[in-house]
């Protein structure tokens, strides 16, 4: 069953932040206290021999039946874990409910199955301040919500939800079943709020200024980048800068980062090498002075806005694209392969010098173009649906040619495809030809190509013309 999140926040007095900071540093230190018995455990069971032997068996259930053995022996599963941190239930039951600790132990098994299956190099832990959200299991104990008084009570503390007059969303949002709550703290401002994220089950209310289209055959073809996005489909064509407005803080975000960086050496000379790189083998504690704390917390300000920012901005656009269509298809991306720096060295024939090995890690750190996917993608499962991904080395949209019916490898300084009818540019045809995708999703229809070419090439036009007519810098990746 599908679910979906309503946030609001909530109205709380000095008394009552000092008691949710309190219940939220005891929960960061269980959570640390299971993520570091599990890891002590983890450690061990990679001295045995039978795992060493499994490690080096090829795929297949005989080494799956024995690494699941070895966990079951060592205590690596969710239930170990679970029965672990029950005295620290019965020690905190004051401050936190049985359930919600099972639940901090859920979050730090979760955290160490990352590592353990190779999607995380390794887990932190967590520092004093740094945990920002505990919830429930349901909204029966612990912290729940009361629709009648409308309040949220958390073991001896009420606190008011704060719910606008006018807000008929939220009002809808409360006629489905209220799963469970989640009290989030975020710092807006250099000040703690508190809020509380409200599980409900089903689909999402529409909002009466999201227009989403009805037709589940209405095609539209995304061809997405680390920082541009093509869009095609039967009603418009365009070229989209993803989160175009966070730029506005980009050069304060620089500034801060490097006045932090010189505070940080001013204030521990001796954590660092002559050279400047950290001794690795100094535990001296790090000294953070005051002006290093109000530069922190600048540049955690400054942050939040950008990741506000790009979030509300990504949220528009998935809407924008659904009012469209809800056939959406896009390119499969490896976007961490693409963050990653150049392994291979390269010397430039004409300068000498080595070229740097930076790729597109800060693009697509700001843009986050996957993010953007995934909205539109759990968008589309509150409906049914889900966002289609062609198979990039098959279908080559950015090498095709649906008129000659042949694959030509192009430059990426090249933006413009010439042809007779005049010149395409190159991401919007790419879209355009992830549009024309069968439905097997491994080779374009040249005949929907071919019969929908001439309304793509009108709407293609227009927004060029679009484009030629802002008064701002163009984006040199469209090549305009």
């Amino acid at each position: 069953m599908a679910n979906y999140v309503l946030t609001l926040p909530l109205k709380t007095e000095k008394w009552q932040e000092d008691i949710l900071e309190k219940r939220l540093n005891i929960a960061r230190q269980i959570y640390n206290a299971c993520l570091g018995e599990i890891l002590s455990r983890y450690k061990l069971m990679k001295r045995q021999k039978n795992y060493g032997l499994a490690m080096k068996m090829g795929k297949g259930k005989e080494r799956n039946a024995i690494f699941n053995k070895i966990r079951k022996d060592f205590g690596l599963t969710k239930f170990d874990l679970n029965k672990y941190v029950k005295p620290m239930g019965q020690k905190f039951k004051q401050n936190l409910g049985s359930q919600m600790v099972q639940e901090i132990a859920e979050r730090a098994f979760g955290a160490f199955e990352k590592l353990m299956f190779g999607e995380a190099k390794k887990v932190r832990f967590k520092t004093f301040g740094e945990f920002y959200s505990v919830r429930e299991k349901g909204n029966i104990t612990g912290f729940r919500y009361f629709q009648d008084r409308n309040i949220m009570e958390w073991l001896g503390l009420t606190m008011q939800v704060i719910i606008k007059r006018n807000d008929e969303y939220a009002s809808k949002c409360f006629l489905d079943k209220l799963k469970f709550c989640k009290l989030v703290k975020k710092v807006i401002r250099g000040k703690n709020r508190y809020f509380v994220q409200m599980t409900f089950e089903g689909v999402p209310p529409q909002k009466d200024n999201h227009s989403i289209s009805n037709d589940e055959n209405a095609r539209v073809g995304l061809d997405i980048g680390t920082s541009i996005l093509a869009i095609a489909s039967e009603k418009e064509v365009k070229i989209l800068e993803l989160a175009e407005d966070i730029n506005v803080d980009e050069k304060l975000k620089r500034v801060l980062q490097r006045k932090l960086d010189r505070q940080r050496r001013a204030n521990n000379p001796n954590k660092y090498n002559e050279d400047g790189t950290i001794k690795k083998g100094n535990r001296e504690k790090w000294i953070q002075s005051k002006g290093y704390i109000k530069t922190k917390g600048a540049l955690a300000e400054i942050q939040r806005k950008i990741a506000d920012t790009r979030k509300q901005s990504h949220n528009k656009l998935a809407n924008h694209i659904l009012s469209l269509g809800l056939d959406v298809r896009v390119e499969t991306m490896n976007f961490k392969g693409l963050q990653k720096r150049a392994k291979e060295t390269i010397v430039n024939e004409k300068t000498g010098k080595i070229n740097s090995k930076k790729r597109f890690g800060k693009s697509i750190s700001n843009k986050a173009p996957s993010m953007l996917i995934r909205l539109i993608d759990n968008k589309l499962k509150h409906l049914g649906l889900s966002v289609k991904k062609i198979d990039t080395y098959k279908v080559k949209a950015s090498q095709f040619d649906h008129f000659t019916e042949t694959y030509v490898k192009k430059p990426l300084s090249k933006r413009w495809n010439k042809f007779e009818q005049g010149n395409i540019q190159r991401d919007m045809y790419s879209a355009f030809l992830i549009m024309n995708t069968k439905d097997n999703l491994k080779e374009i229809d040249i005949d929907r190509a071919n019969s929908s070419y001439e309304n793509f090439f009108k709407l293609h036009n227009k927004e060029v013309n679009r484009i030629k007519n802002l008064d701002k810098k163009q984006l040199s990746s469209i090549g305009l």
